[in-house]
């Protein structure tokens, strides 16, 4: 059966999400803060074997962190958590749901197309190492436009730029821009999980602006004491000292009705 996840599920999911990735997983990370907020489901059979959680939105549904007991995989358990999580979303009157899924993820890839899941946008994430540069002047605005970018990310969920988000993020003071023709456009927000960490949603337009952009947000987090940059961005990066391209994500998107 599905139901929502208390805490004594965490042993259990722990126990099969220490390697999904080269590099680990992020679950234990965040499974305090998605149990809190809700919406964390569970599919059990005698112990909870896959796990998924969702986000409503305003507009949309984000679902994230699927992850399924490799003993039970290929039994159609994950798309039972996807489908309940768009009854969820229906109910509550939201008709539109993405997630994002390593473009080389065959299997997932495949699970969410089945069903109904199209190929929406893809983005690049970039990690970027801050240092003390001698990068270009630029001044925090606030002349960030509604509708201007479709989705920024905050969290590692894709946020649509509506009038309020925008207001509040022109309120911040969190968007930096290079240059004054083909500018470069970075907004940033630190993250909700993890320490020290500044999420960049990067919107690169020529390679000089990029550059100058790139240079800033390394002197930056140095001057802020981050420990690591995450950039989002939907072109390739030109290639700078300490900036590692990690992967390649599709952003999933389903019209529900």
């Amino acid at each position: 059966m599905i139901r929502e996840a208390i805490s004594s599920d965490k042993r259990h999911i722990l126990e099969f999400c220490q390697n999904t990735f080269s590099w680990g997983d992020y679950i234990e990370d965040v499974w305090d803060y998605w149990i809190s907020e809700g919406i964390l489901l569970v599919y059990v059979k005698n112990n909870p074997i896959g796990i998924s959680h969702a986000v409503f939105l305003k507009d949309h549904v984000w679902i994230e962190g699927i992850r399924i007991d490799p003993d039970f995989r290929r039994q159609g358990i994950a798309s039972k958590l996807v489908q309940q999580i768009e009854t969820m979303a229906l109910k509550n009157e939201i008709h539109a749901s993405l997630m994002l899924i390593d473009s080389q993820n065959t299997p997932s890839l495949r699970m969410s197309e089945n069903l109904g899941y199209k190929k929406y946008q893809t983005w690049n994430f970039y990690f970027l190492l801050p240092q003390k540069t001698n990068s270009p002047e630029l001044s925090f605005g606030s002349d960030l436009k509604e509708n201007e970018f479709p989705h920024y990310v905050k969290s590692w969920r894709w946020i649509s730029l509506d009038k309020e988000i925008t207001s509040h993020l022109n309120a911040k003071k969190c968007v930096i821009r290079s240059g004054t023709v083909n500018k470069s456009t970075a907004i940033l927000e630190d993250s909700e999980h993890f320490k020290k960490t500044l999420i960049v949603t990067l919107f690169a337009e020529s390679e000089s602006n990029t550059t100058n952009l790139l240079s800033f947000l390394q002197n930056y987090g140095c001057e802020k004491n981050y420990h690591r940059i995450q950039i989002l961005t939907k072109k390739r990066l030109p290639k700078i000292q300490n900036l590692d391209f990690k992967l390649s994500f599709h952003l999933m998107q389903k019209l529900l009705s």
